[in-house]
């Protein structure tokens, strides 16, 4: 499985300049031997890359990051977290497609930043990027992405976040939540991804409604203070959601702008664009 992340990885590497292309190019809806020739590969080449990167076409990832498409992610989104919270999903249970169930460390030990907390920690290959996962023996604490070079700089935001918790780096310990995490085979009721969430008892509540946007939909930040109670904290809940740790997993990226516009993201724009753009081919949610 190690191998066919690292394959992922470098598959991701190579198309980062033609998402980058897309990112600028949208709006002209260009063709695929247009792409295929801004990253200097032949159409045949091309496509097969992206086909075995993202399980989708070039014309369907385009499509799915355009303005257009970022639209109608929200057409239901609002009834989409309510209807999630009717059916009681508010504690541990069904929350997202990775079936994660949830606790929060006690406001104490958010108090303390991590003070008598060890917290294991290893980098990855992940179909989007290098990836730092953070764990505790409760489960997952923390998964930040990294572009080549940039890992330290990674890490320091990480552990600034509980800057007197002990770091132990534990690759061994970390690499299984990289295979629950990116392998959809993994993703299974019976056997629920863990992760605890450190922060404010705001910031906690923002980060469970994120848990509730299934794969494939959006909301924006005023949708999401509406269902806090609280409709006029939208900038508020922005930067709760900026402070995410536990990026894809709490996906934060399936937060957008009330127009549409994909806002921004902590780990990159173009690292957005292509996360949803998977998510939506593997949910069914753009057409041929």
């Amino acid at each position: 499985m190690r191998d066919d992340f690292e394959g992922l990885w470098k598959d991701y590497i190579r198309i980062e300049q033609a998402i980058l292309y897309l990112e600028r190019n949208f709006r002209e809806q260009p063709t695929l031997g247009e792409i295929a020739r801004s990253v200097n590969l032949s159409e045949y080449h091309f496509h097969r890359l992206f086909r075995r990167w993202a399980g989708i076409t070039p014309k369907q990832f385009l499509q799915a990051i355009t303005l257009d498409h970022a639209r109608a992610l929200l057409q239901d989104s609002a009834s989409v977290l309510d209807a999630s919270l009717e059916v009681g999903l508010s504690g541990p249970a069904r929350l997202h497609d990775l079936f994660v169930t949830h606790e929060a460390m006690t406001p104490g030990v958010y108090r303390a930043k991590g003070a008598g907390l060890t917290i294991s920690y290893g980098f990855h290959p992940s179909p989007f990027g290098q990836v730092l996962v953070m764990a505790t023996e409760m489960g997952l604490a923390g998964l930040a992405f990294a572009d080549s070079g940039e890992e330290e700089a990674a890490l320091e935001d990480m552990t600034s976040r509980w800057p007197k918790a002990e770091y132990v780096e534990d690759r061994e310990m970390t690499a299984p939540y990289v295979v629950r995490i990116f392998n959809r085979e993994e993703w299974s009721p019976d056997q629920p991804l863990k992760v605890v969430l450190i922060g404010t008892d705001f910031e906690i509540r923002v980060w469970e409604t994120l848990l509730r946007i299934p794969l494939g939909k959006a909301t924006t930040y005023s949708d999401i203070a509406e269902r806090l109670g609280k409709p006029t904290a939208a900038r508020a809940v922005g930067t709760a959601v900026g402070k995410n740790p536990i990026s894809f997993v709490v996906p934060c990226h399936r937060v957008i702008g009330r127009s549409g516009s994909l806002c921004g993201y902590h780990w990159g724009l173009t690292r957005k664009r292509a996360i949803l753009g998977w998510e939506a081919g593997v949910s069914g949610a753009i057409t041929p």
